[in-house]
């Protein structure tokens, strides 16, 4: 559990803070003003949108990390589903960039994913590999997912540092649910009802003024 949570820092050198996840095409389009808006918008990507799939992908990651023909298939899967090619880019490269730093902590696994893997397959995998448990890493990766779209909500002005906190302890029972409903999943689950967040992704390739890269 300090390793996972070594891994999911802030300050692990994947690169997260440049990407929003399209959480800023929703902001300048002004459908999330303020924090209430923002805890729908983050929940809604929890119970039935892009965070939800994250969370199926890490979890089969998880089950699949001693399989090396299995993960493969789904580190390709999981590339695939990227609806957008700006949304490749971020989960590809947040994935390469966290099994280039998780080599510090060296494992076969790491060897079996030489080809562009999405983030939530490449953390679940290594993870598993390193003996946590799929619920106790699940618990560390999503709460670590939705704190970076809140850091993005702050720096573009939408709440300040109280309400991030605020925000956050709101969150602890969402989770909590969340987690023990996603452990029983599987790929056969995977889907999304978020269609404005998924066309919001898609549009910031195209949006005139930007901080992030998605």
């Amino acid at each position: 559990m300090m390793r996972l949570s070594a891994w999911l820092s802030p300050a692990f050198p994947v690169g997260g803070f440049a990407y929003s996840g399209g959480l800023e095409t929703a902001i300048a389009s002004e459908l999330i003003k303020d924090e209430e808006g923002l805890y729908g918008w983050l929940r809604l990507l929890l119970t039935d949108g892009g965070l939800r799939n994250d969370a199926i992908l890490f979890l089969e990651g998880h089950r699949r990390h001693g399989d090396e023909a299995a993960l493969a298939e789904l580190a390709d899967l999981s590339v695939a589903l990227a609806g957008s090619a700006e949304r490749h880019q971020e989960v590809t490269r947040l994935g390469q960039s966290f099994l280039q730093a998780a080599r510090s902590w060296p494992h076969p696994v790491l060897d079996m994913l030489e080809r562009p893997v999405a983030y939530s397959v490449a953390v679940g995998a290594v993870s598993a590999a390193h003996g946590i448990a799929s619920g106790d890493a699940l618990s560390v990766f999503l709460p670590a997912q939705l704190s970076q779209l809140i850091s993005v909500a702050v720096r573009l002005g939408v709440i300040g540092q109280r309400q991030a906190v605020e925000l956050t302890a709101r969150f602890e029972g969402d989770l909590l649910r969340e987690v023990e409903a996603l452990l029983h999943l599987t790929l056969d689950d995977l889907g999304s009802a978020s269609i404005t967040a998924e066309t919001l992704s898609m549009r910031h390739e195209t949006q005139y003024s930007r901080l992030f890269q998605s």
